[in-house]
């Protein structure tokens, strides 16, 4: 775990000090028309869902997993074996959507597919040796990566995404920070090319997107997890 903690903060320094260097090249430019600011307002709400399905799959397996001495196949992993790595995709393509070029997108899916597959295949072969027939049985009747829609249409959202508040303290700095420089960057990128006035109405989408994602961590009520 602290060895990819590792390499994921060294990959994510260097892509910093890249979009630094080339930001004409890499981040969008601001158009102002609808289609733009409902783009914008897409990737904030991937984003939310995002840390949401992370924060839910995190939290679900700690509590249950005895150290990794369990297998869980409920909650979040009913649907898909991987939902902590689905929730970082979410995120990583909302951000991509707000701030960046649509072609940047190709260059996100292949980073990702280039470090997290690789990953996950490693962590399946561990899972295997440690769980046996258990573990082939998860794997052929539950996807690796991308649930099916009718599997979520058939289940309880509450049973699939449990959350307790307290895995939501444990988030709720890297959500902070990345909702609040979303908002800072959009609002430096509208108030400085159009005025303030330009900013207004995206900033009451981004909150009322926001409103939305609390009411429906309400709505995920402890009572649900058992």
């Amino acid at each position: 775990m602290k060895q990819r903690l590792k390499t994921n903060g060294v990959l994510i320094f260097i892509a910093l000090v890249v979009l630094l260097l080339m930001p004409q090249i890499f981040f969008r430019a601001h158009i102002t028309n609808w289609s733009d600011d409902f783009i914008e307002i897409m990737g904030f709400i991937s984003i939310l869902l995002g840390f949401l399905w992370r924060l839910s799959a995190r939290g679900y397996k700690a509590e249950r997993s005895k150290q990794g001495a369990s297998l869980i196949k409920t909650g979040p992993y009913s649907i898909q074996r991987n939902p902590m790595y689905f929730g970082i995709a979410l995120i990583g393509f909302g951000v991509v959507l707000i701030l960046f070029n649509f072609w940047a997108l190709v260059l996100f899916f292949v980073f990702f597919i280039g470090r997290y597959i690789m990953l996950i295949f490693q962590e399946e072969k561990k899972l295997i040796l440690q769980f046996k027939d258990e573990y082939k049985a998860y794997m052929e009747s539950t996807p690796r990566f991308l649930p099916g829609m009718n599997t979520i249409i058939r289940k309880e959202i509450r049973d699939v995404l449990p959350l307790k508040i307290s895995w939501l303290r444990k988030e709720i700095g890297s959500f902070s920070m990345t909702i609040i420089g979303i908002i800072i960057v959009e609002w430096w990128t509208d108030v400085r090319l159009e005025g303030f006035d330009k900013f207004v109405p995206e900033l009451a989408a981004f909150l009322f997107a926001l409103a939305g994602f609390f009411l429906f961590v309400g709505y995920l009520r402890l009572e649900r997890v058992k």
